[in-house]
């Protein structure tokens, strides 16, 4: 589906990998970056295992936050992030 206003080509997410990782090292333990890129699977997944290890299962959240801005990342549609 196109829309006229679409000004990313329909294989790219119109998601950006920066703002991903960067709340992904902020708020990685709540799933924040996840729920921004459209996996809510795994930001809830990341927000009980944060909740369950007491605040240890955080560091998930963040390492993903680092490996979404050195390799992308897809959104939960499966398309490659922007720059």
């Amino acid at each position: 589906m196109t829309t006229p206003y679409q000004q990313y080509p329909q294989g790219v997410s119109d998601k950006s990998k920066v703002v991903a990782g960067v709340l992904g090292i902020l708020l990685g333990g709540f799933g924040v970056g996840r729920f921004y890129m459209g996996d809510t699977k795994t930001g809830v997944l990341q927000l009980v295992v944060t909740l369950v290890t007491c605040g240890f299962g955080a560091l998930w959240g963040t390492i993903d936050g680092i490996l979404i801005l050195v390799n992308g990342g897809v959104d939960g549609q499966g398309r490659p992030l922007r720059d």
